[in-house]
């Protein structure tokens, strides 16, 4: 699909659409068995579907913490999901080369909530014609995201989105301001709601991040009832045994349940 039909199908979707998978490439098997679970409980409740994985995971609190499988290697597997299922492909991006390479293989390059002000990163990822997915910084205001979509939009790119991964309150919690979700729809951009990564307990002694799974329900059913356009997920067959922020995805087969009620509580609300 081209990123002009993508970007339409998603902004004039009468469902939320949902951005879901693992947080990152964990071998080249595990991408598709869970795409292909994720797109069948779409397909039955109409929700439009892009499939999520980091190819690379470049922001670790620890050396030896996992980061990949080989960025060539993960980037392929990525493709072979796109081809294999008919779905778009989000992944994140960390620098300028990387959204070069990254948009050979995918539909949206997302930057990281880290990242949102690095002009350069944001630039090169509009100059790619690929759809930008700007994640708002756990230390930022949401009114100040206009400056990121501007960005983007003065470098000739229209397609772009936003996305509230919650906001930093001290140092090992998050928040979730939800009037920050019609501020950034301000900016006539698709605003998504990042449900796992806003139930994250950061900056740990371990070195290991922290979560809250137990309240991604309320957490989500709170994005819909506010109108978000989009859910973003991280979701695993086993949590526990996941490579990177297992604390606090959704275990897979939970999904089916929480996506129904979620359908519900937005047919409700129009």
């Amino acid at each position: 699909m081209s990123t002009p039909s993508l970007y339409h199908q998603l902004c004039h979707s009468e469902n939320f659409f949902l951005l879901a998978g693992p947080c990152v490439v964990e071998n080249s098997t595990m991408p598709l068995e869970i795409a292909t679970e994720i797109k069948g409980i779409c397909q039955k409740l109409q929700i439009p579907f892009v499939f999520k994985a980091s190819y690379r995971k470049a922001n670790r609190s620890k050396l030896n913490s996992f980061s990949g499988i080989g960025d060539q290697l993960a980037l392929t597997t990525l493709k072979q999901v796109a081809n294999s299922l008919n779905v778009p492909i989000v992944t994140d991006i960390h620098s300028v080369e990387e959204a070069y390479l990254a948009a050979e293989y995918v539909d949206i390059l997302q930057i990281p909530a880290f990242l949102c002000r690095q002009t350069e990163l944001l630039v090169a990822a509009a100059k790619t014609g690929r759809i930008v997915n700007i994640k708002k910084g756990q230390f930022l205001s949401a009114a100040s995201m206009k400056f990121a979509v501007e960005k983007v939009r003065e470098s000739g790119n229209e397609h772009v989105m936003l996305t509230d991964r919650g906001t930093m309150f001290g140092y090992q919690d998050l928040i979730i301001d939800y009037r920050g979700i019609p501020e950034m729809q301000k900016n006539q951009v698709p605003v998504i709601l990042d449900i796992t990564h806003s139930l994250q307990q950061p900056n740990q002694e371990s070195g290991v991040t922290g979560g809250q799974p137990k309240l991604i329900e309320t957490v989500a059913k709170a994005g819909i009832a506010v109108g978000v356009d989009g859910i973003f997920l991280e979701t695993h067959p086993n949590p526990a045994c996941a490579l990177s922020d297992g604390a606090n995805m959704l275990q897979l087969n939970l999904l089916d349940d929480l996506l129904t009620k979620l359908v519900k509580l937005r047919a409700a609300l129009r």
